[in-house]
């Protein structure tokens, strides 16, 4: 670099951190994403009320959270600083406060705030007793000036969540199969909250696509279409061969012939899944997962049904495109398919998950007490330890919601150099044990975002990188609404 690049580069530096996007991460986690998990859960309606109540409803209101605080031996509160949680192995964390109704018959019996569990607070966000204090405060406060913050003090031991990179979720992968009856594999991993749920397409020897997801192994692609409502032949055909028409599409339909309705594709699919109970609980129970399971980034209505139709057939559009007309592969290692889950992100998940755990058990304690006949109020019934200590061991332990591992270290201390190098750290969630050559080499959307050089040697090489010195993460999503009156504008019809 020449001097002027030093100049820019320390110019860059004045006004941004090195670990900025994590912060902001955070910093919207707490502004966005705590609101929104809340919104999400909607009414809670226990199956066992108490007696001559015939309608009973627990609504979430309101959430925050304060500045982090102790509470001492006597019960006394007051501020806690990241020094002192290091040096009495405390948690830096900050109490979660949320507005919680009852309505009994319709009308709103009991209203009040409860704390529901404490978070972790990650140094030097707005929510940081640090956050904008000048070198001398912060040397008061026995911090060092030049630390960046962007970890978390957890039983006094500092910790820092790594970068995810994984695949764009609801995104469509094609790949050649090298093993196994089907040429090449369509895969789309579903997401809608914390939860994916992967779907693959296969087509066989004989010409037939098949769907697979969750408990669904091999089922006829057809069979499913034609279930979600598009039972015509014809509709499907347009739907698929709206360029150019393809022979496999002919093979598909006349192998479904025999379905001639809604309820006939159902229960064909119902009889693959091993469903043995009377026709009318089979075909509602095959619905029901049809519509929670089956792409549900779509949506998870039946009014959705038709829409996952229409998706699945562009699916086997694009399938036969790549199969038969040659077309180029999905570069799975291009970055514009990839996804970064920044800190933020990864406490989002797991506060949605430990959320449920919590909504459950509110409702478990209610049910139990009403059985009883002691129930008082729903105030006595939030456990706020369970978040807490839930929330707590998944950030010291690095154990995260859907098995995976190694999310959270101790951040390493070894010297200035290193302990940037682990805060700026993204990992792969390929296993290191296998060769995965492609993931693990330099791709040419790398430049300007990723760091080249700095990659461990060993098992983990190429799946263990770094973010670029001036790499920035864009943090704001798109509204689904503004999003397709955009595409109005420009000419796309949307599937009615």
């Amino acid at each position: 670099m020449g001097k002027q690049d030093h100049i820019l580069v320390k110019k860059y530096f004045e006004d941004h951190s090195f670990i900025e996007s994590s912060i902001a991460s955070f910093n919207r986690f707490i502004d966005i994403e705590l609101q929104k998990t809340i919104d999400e859960i909607g009414d809670i309606v226990p199956t066992i009320l108490p007696t001559d109540v015939q309608e009973f409803t627990i609504k979430f209101n309101k959430i925050w959270i304060e500045k982090p605080q102790i509470t001492e031996a006597d019960g006394s509160k007051r501020n806690i600083y990241p020094i002192e949680a290091r040096l009495r192995k405390l948690t830096y964390s900050a109490p979660i406060f949320l507005e919680v109704s009852v309505y009994i018959e319709g009308v709103q019996r009991e209203s009040f705030i409860s704390q529901i569990g404490k978070i972790p607070i990650m140094l030097r966000s707005k929510y940081c007793h640090l956050y904008k204090m000048t070198e001398d405060e912060l040397i008061e406060r026995g911090e060092d000036p030049t630390d960046p913050g962007g970890y978390f003090v957890i039983n006094g031991n500092e910790r820092v969540i790594i970068t995810v990179e994984d695949l764009f979720p609801n995104k469509v992968f094609f790949q050649h199969s090298k093993v196994g009856p089907s040429k090449y594999t369509a895969k789309i991993f579903s997401q809608r909250g914390p939860y994916s749920i992967p779907h693959a397409i296969e087509q066989m020897k004989d010409g037939i696509f098949y769907l697979s997801f969750t408990k669904f192994k091999r089922i006829p692609l057809i069979a499913v279409i034609k279930a979600l409502g598009m039972t015509k032949d014809q509709d499907i055909m347009e739907a698929i061969c709206d360029e150019k028409e393809y022979d496999d599409v002919y093979i598909n339909l006349y192998n479904s012939a025999d379905i001639k309705n809604t309820d006939d594709a159902v229960e064909c699919i119902a009889k693959k899944i091993g469903l043995t109970q009377p026709k009318e609980v089979k075909i509602e129970k095959t619905n029901e997962q049809l519509d929670h399971y089956l792409l549900p980034h779509v949506g998870i209505t039946p009014k959705d049904r038709i829409h996952k139709a229409y998706h699945l057939c562009k699916l086997i559009k694009k399938f036969l495109q790549i199969s038969i007309d040659g077309k180029t592969n999905t570069d799975k290692d291009h970055y514009k398919n990839k996804k970064l889950k920044l800190p933020g992100d990864l406490i989002a998940d797991l506060f949605k998950v430990n959320m449920r755990v919590l909504v459950n058990d509110i409702l478990y304690n209610f049910q139990r007490l009403v059985k009883r006949g002691k129930f008082q109020s729903v105030k006595i019934i939030i456990r706020d330890k369970l978040l807490t200590s839930r929330i707590k061991s998944a950030i010291a332990t690095g154990s995260w919601v859907g098995g995976r591992r190694g999310i959270s270290q101790n951040i390493a201390r070894i010297n200035f150099l290193d302990s940037m190098s682990h805060l700026g750290r993204v990992v792969s969630l390929l296993s290191a044990t296998q060769e995965n050559f492609e993931a693990r080499e330099i791709h040419c959307t790398h430049w300007g975002r990723l760091c080249p050089i700095e990659t461990p040697e060993g098992t983990p090489i190429g799946l263990r990188k770094n973010l670029a010195m001036l790499c920035q993460i864009t943090q704001e999503d798109v509204s689904e609404d503004k999003l397709k009156k955009t595409l109005e504008n420009l000419g796309v019809k949307l599937v009615k």
